[in-house]
């Protein structure tokens, strides 16, 4: 009974471990991996099971890149997907890649995802150009002319500058700054209208606008040019509203000294004539106290009175006879009796 127990138990445990080989490391995977003409060891798969990694997707992949001709490790897939990149998207972007001619090795394929940017999406526009197009760009030309612009850019990703570069709003800002610089330079607005890849010779540089960005820019050209308002005689035009506002002002600071010093004339000749009355006012006094004291008598006082009387007689017939003279009608000719 001993001797028939013991096999049993060997032929059970043997069948355990199959069992438990069978299931961890999926026969169907490896015999796919075989089948494609990709070995896939059973190691391999017994490792991706330990670490808990997604083997279908991993083996279904490599499968997939090496098919394509895409050169890529069993290993850097599994880092990768360690690392909580996304193998497909990494996989499809080097077959892509590998099928437009575009040189992209799979060190910087993965770096770039795991930097966060979409690989895939920047193989894609590495093969096919991106046009931005910015929003409208409004400046000034040296005649005062206010003129808007907008412009289509169009750029390819660079794939070796993708990690760490500039975007789209840093490129967008550059050219914003070029566009701005070259209408302010122009003299008269016509020649941003009659030439509008004036702009994009004497405002842009390719290169200079590429420098540290994501993109390699592959042209700039000017879709929309608007002429705006006539800034130039609006501040004219309110710079003498100002002039005349601040001579306005003058004037009327001019005319307010003007009534103050006549009103201070005034009141100044009020001021004498009451200290003339007031004298007049004291002049028979010092009379009556001249005769007290007999500093003058009756007969002087006579003639000073005589004297006035005369001195204002002499003035009232001049001025009758000056008047006179002037209401006379001219004498008439006379004329001889023929």
């Amino acid at each position: 009974m001993e001797e028939i127990i013991g096999p049993i138990i060997v032929v059970a445990i043997v069948l355990v471990v199959v069992l438990t080989l069978v299931i961890l490391i999926q026969p169907g995977l490896w015999f796919r991996a075989l089948i494609s003409g990709t070995w896939v060891s059973v190691p391999v798969l017994l490792r991706m099971r330990f670490k808990k990694l997604d083997s279908k997707l991993l083996v279904n992949c490599y499968i997939k890149a090496r098919k394509s001709g895409v050169k890529v490790t069993m290993a850097q897939l599994e880092i990768h997907a360690q690392a909580r990149g996304n193998v497909n998207t990494v996989v499809d972007a080097l077959i892509a890649a590998h099928n437009a001619g575009v040189p992209l090795t799979s060190e910087v394929a993965f770096a770039v995802d795991l930097a966060g940017r979409d690989i895939k999406d920047a193989v894609k526009h590495n093969i096919t150009p991106k046009v931005i197009e910015t929003d409208k760009i409004t400046a000034i030309a040296k005649d005062g002319i206010e003129m808007s612009v907008r412009a289509k850019i169009t750029v390819r990703i660079n794939l070796t500058r993708i990690i760490g570069g500039v975007l789209e709003e840093t490129i967008i800002a550059r050219v914003c700054e070029g566009i701005i610089t070259a209408i302010g330079n122009a003299n008269i607005h016509n020649e941003i209208i009659e030439s509008p890849n004036r702009i994009s010779k004497i405002g842009l540089d390719a290169r200079k606008i590429a420098q540290n960005s994501a993109y390699d820019i592959l042209s700039i050209d000017i879709s929309d040019v608007e002429v705006g308002r006539n800034i130039g005689a609006e501040l004219n035009i309110d710079e003498a509203e100002a002039t005349k506002f601040v001579a306005q002002a003058e004037a009327e600071k001019r005319r307010s000294e003007a009534l103050a010093s006549e009103q201070e004339m005034r009141a100044l000749t009020q001021e004498m004539r009451a200290r003339v009355v007031a004298a007049e006012a004291e002049l028979p006094r010092a009379i009556a106290d001249a005769f007290a004291r007999g500093n003058i008598s009756v007969t002087d006082y006579y003639k000073m009175q005589n004297l006035v009387s005369d001195t204002e007689m002499r003035q009232a017939i001049a001025s009758s006879s000056g008047s006179s003279r002037d209401a006379l009608p001219a004498p008439k000719k006379k004329t001889k009796l023929g």
